[in-house]
């Protein structure tokens, strides 16, 4: 018997995972001869970094990418957990320690191993973290608990985005061809071009949600299995089943969160500046949190920018032009500002059967808001929340009194950002600005309207 349980242990150190110390799942080999899991390894490997190094050797890896799997090593794992199930099985095996014959009541959280009295007592584990066998096993079947509500939370929430995802809120079919449909016929060739990039980025983001769902749809499976498990089996998995559904629900936000991808229109900002328009801010009814230059083309929020609970979040500035008829288009620079809010105010709106929106709606707004080193854009009031790959240096906004349209556009790429119509206009509208609200410890920057004659692209950008 102890010849086979030093054959097993030495078996144990070949088939374990360096990183999350448990048995591979999903082995992979890479250049230097160490395997790791594919999760382990993937959560190690951070992207956009210049180079890739091995956890354990620290031998920097030619390869650029996740290896395959090494199927021969998942076997040979497969094999390590069959025989020390079956150890664990036998009379011996299951309830005593095979050394001194003595029953497992200790368990060392670093080793993931059940001990005896003695095993635990020896210098080999003088340093780790031991705790009786019943009180650790309570606490994993605790967390495993908790973890498994997590999980149904998210999948319903995930079930509700895809169904969201199967009839969007965001109709890009119909707000595209309208602008296609300005641009005469010679632009419709590039405009089903752009739709079918759109059914396809559609797809692909259903298909990349139903795989977050058939992931966690997995790992509650195995949560379950692993509460019916006596609680030595449970020991030996649940650090690793944890350590992996960490690593599935870290990449959650990448899931459900839809990426705002550029459809570029030629000619789009070309024709916009037909109706071009010369914006001067309102310094009038400023408040003390934000100030405006001298010329009245920029507003910069104060280092004291304060919302109180009566107030509006976004301490906005006003245009001094109002606007009651005709098309309108003006360009603010954002490049300064991590966070910031666009858009018109109008007192009142006209009741019509046909108006999808709160009627008490008096301002439509696009806001851009950092969270974790990711941009936001959302849209109020609307159905807008997307992930942004960057910034937007320069936001275009265009204005059709009748029928009643909004639009915002990214002037870099000459795209469509997002479209409010049709808007019930009764009263004149006021273009609104904010430059905020502020990131702590970040120098706030100016929001400033761009003079009539300027223009931005791709060209001129990069070698600002």
């Amino acid at each position: 018997m102890a010849a086979t349980v030093k054959f097993l242990q030495e078996l144990q150190s070949e088939i374990t995972c360096s990183i999350c110390r448990g048995f591979f799942c999903e082995p992979v080999t890479i250049g230097c001869g160490h395997s790791f899991c594919q999760a382990c390894l993937s959560s190690s490997w951070r992207v956009g970094a210049p180079a890739f190094s091995c956890p354990e050797c620290k031998q920097v890896s030619q390869d650029r990418e996740i290896p395959l799997v090494n199927r021969r090593l998942a076997q040979l794992t497969e094999l390590g957990k069959e025989l020390r199930s079956k150890l664990m099985q036998s009379s011996q095996g299951r309830s005593q320690c095979v050394t001194h014959q003595k029953p497992f009541k200790l368990f060392c959280e670093e080793d993931q191993t059940a001990l005896c009295v003695t095993c635990g007592e020896s210098p080999e584990h003088g340093a780790h973290k031991i705790s009786p066998v019943q009180e650790a096993a309570h606490k994993y079947r605790r967390e495993l608990q908790q973890l498994q509500i997590r999980l149904e939370n998210h999948l319903e929430e995930d079930e509700q985005l895809l169904a969201q995802e199967e009839r969007p809120a965001v109709d890009w079919h119909w707000m595209i061809m309208g602008e296609f449909h300005k641009l005469q016929d010679w632009l419709r060739e590039e405009a089903n071009r752009c739709l079918k990039r759109i059914r396809q980025e559609q797809k692909a983001s259903q298909a990349r949600l139903s795989q977050h769902m058939q992931s966690l749809q997995n790992l509650m499976q195995e949560l379950q299995e692993a509460g019916q498990q006596d609680n030595l089996d449970l020991l030996q998995d649940a650090k690793q089943l944890l350590g992996r559904s960490e690593a599935v629900l870290a990449q959650r936000a990448q899931a459900v969160t839809p990426e705002l991808r550029e459809h570029p229109i030629p000619g789009l900002i070309q024709m916009l500046n037909r109706v071009r328009v010369d914006l001067t801010m309102d310094p009038i009814a400023v408040d003390s949190f934000v100030s405006i230059s001298g010329d009245r083309k920029s507003v910069k929020a104060k280092e004291d920018w304060q919302v109180e609970p009566e107030d509006s979040p976004y301490h906005p500035v006003f245009a001094e032009q109002v606007f009651s008829s005709g098309s309108h288009y003006w360009e603010v620079d954002v490049t300064q500002l991590p966070q910031w809010v666009l858009g018109i105010y109008t007192p009142y709106l006209r009741r019509k059967r046909a108006w999808n929106m709160n009627s008490c709606t008096s301002v439509f707004l696009l806001q851009c808001v950092k969270k974790e080193g990711d941009y936001y854009l959302q849209t109020y009031p609307g159905p807008l929340e997307y992930r942004m790959k960057g910034p937007l240096p320069r936001v275009g906004v265009y204005l059709e009194y009748s029928p009643g349209t909004l639009a915002f556009y990214n002037v870099l790429q000459s795209s469509l950002i997002y479209k409010f119509h049709p808007i019930p206009f009764t009263d004149p509208v006021k273009p609104i600005f904010s430059p905020g609200p502020p990131l702590p410890g970040i120098e706030p920057g100016p929001m400033t309207l761009c003079p009539v004659d300027s223009h931005l692209c791709p060209c001129c950008y990069s070698s600002q």
